[in-house]
């Protein structure tokens, strides 16, 4: 069994840290490739207008790219591995991708990448705690719950890959797995606006407050689920097709 990790929180994250000693249960063989830093919001970007450094940290199996989550698939697949892995396991990020959030999130990208490669992909977040700390405990316990079922008896379909989100507090508090929908909520980022010391306006794209919001109760929805305390798995397609749209588009053209 050969596993491949990554991340967008870095080569030092301490989130793949966490996984890769969890993983190292189930492979003989595990491959890190990750960004030499933070790409988080980096999405499903590839970089195509500078060039790509590999560093070795360690050993042959523990490389950082100065690019994005999607380039270090890509360096890894069609460059480091002399094969393809069996499976390609994101994370830990650090917070949740729940509903929308998957579409900026550079872990959920990573799994994406690899599922394009038709590699079958996991991407696992842990929500943290409402003072900035995370407990990993929740993680520890749960991926291996999930990678041995997973393994042992989910055959991923064409171009599909699991998103996992564990929720926040303490092991105790987690009340089992839910499998669940995307969740969606609105969109509504600020801008904030600040002045640098030679008096020229510069901008941060901050957090929304709906990121923060606890009053989700769909338990069918990533949110709803994650927010009431329960692990949630949610299989996403690359297929991004609508087909009811299709079906109309297609009598509208005729």
């Amino acid at each position: 069994m050969r596993i491949l990790l990554s991340n967008d929180d870095g080569i030092g994250a301490p989130g793949l840290v966490v996984l890769e000693d969890i993983v190292r249960k189930f492979a003989r063989e595990v491959m890190v490739v990750a960004p030499e830093s933070n790409m988080s919001g980096s999405g499903h970007s590839l970089t195509l207008k500078t060039p790509l450094r590999l560093t070795k940290h360690l050993d042959d199996f523990h490389f950082s790219v100065n690019g994005t989550p999607t380039d270090c698939i890509v360096m890894a697949i069609r460059h480091i591995m002399p094969e393809k892995p069996n499976f390609m396991i994101s994370g830990i990020n650090f917070d949740s991708n729940l509903a929308e959030d998957i579409t900026y999130s550079g872990t959920v990208a990573a799994a994406m990448e690899a599922t394009l490669f038709d590699v079958p992909s996991i991407a696992f977040s842990q929500k943290i705690n409402k003072d900035g700390t995370i407990n990993w405990e929740i993680a520890k316990t749960y991926i291996p719950i999930v990678l041995k079922l997973i393994m042992e008896q989910f055959t991923f379909p064409n171009h599909v890959f699991l998103n996992v989100n564990f929720p926040s507090g303490n092991i105790d508090e987690v009340k089992g797995i839910l499998v669940t929908k995307q969740g969606t909520r609105a969109i509504d980022d600020h801008v904030i606006m600040a002045v640098d010391p030679r008096g020229t306006p510069y901008f941060w794209i901050g957090p929304a407050d709906y990121r923060k919001n606890e009053d989700h109760k769909a338990l069918d929805m990533d949110l709803g689920a994650v927010h009431n305390g329960y692990v949630s798995i949610t299989p996403m397609s690359l297929d991004m097709t609508d087909m009811p749209s299709l079906n109309i588009l297609r009598e509208l053209f005729a």
